[in-house]
């Protein structure tokens, strides 16, 4: 029964306090906007319509070069002597 004294006051200020910070957050706008971020995650960003990207970017982008992982990986072979 002596430690409800200290959990309901604690409790109280808990409360007042997560109440505090909700509407500093209504206040500051953070509520305004809740589609955009719901609907950002369904659009790339990174990636460029076709017919925004010029013709010679999307020829250099077909073409397949040389990885460098395997020339790395090749060079590290060659210095370890007990591979």
């Amino acid at each position: 029964m002596e430690s409800l004294y200290f959990l309901v006051p604690c409790a109280l200020i808990f409360i007042a306090l997560a109440i505090k910070v909700m509407f500093w957050a209504i206040n500051n706008g953070q509520y305004d906007n809740l589609d955009t971020e719901a609907h950002r995650i369904l659009f790339d960003a990174d990636k460029k319509p076709k017919s925004q990207v010029p013709q010679d970017q999307i020829a250099k982008d077909q073409e397949q070069p040389d990885s460098p992982s395997t020339t790395a990986i090749d060079s590290t072979a060659d210095k370890n002597p007990h591979a």
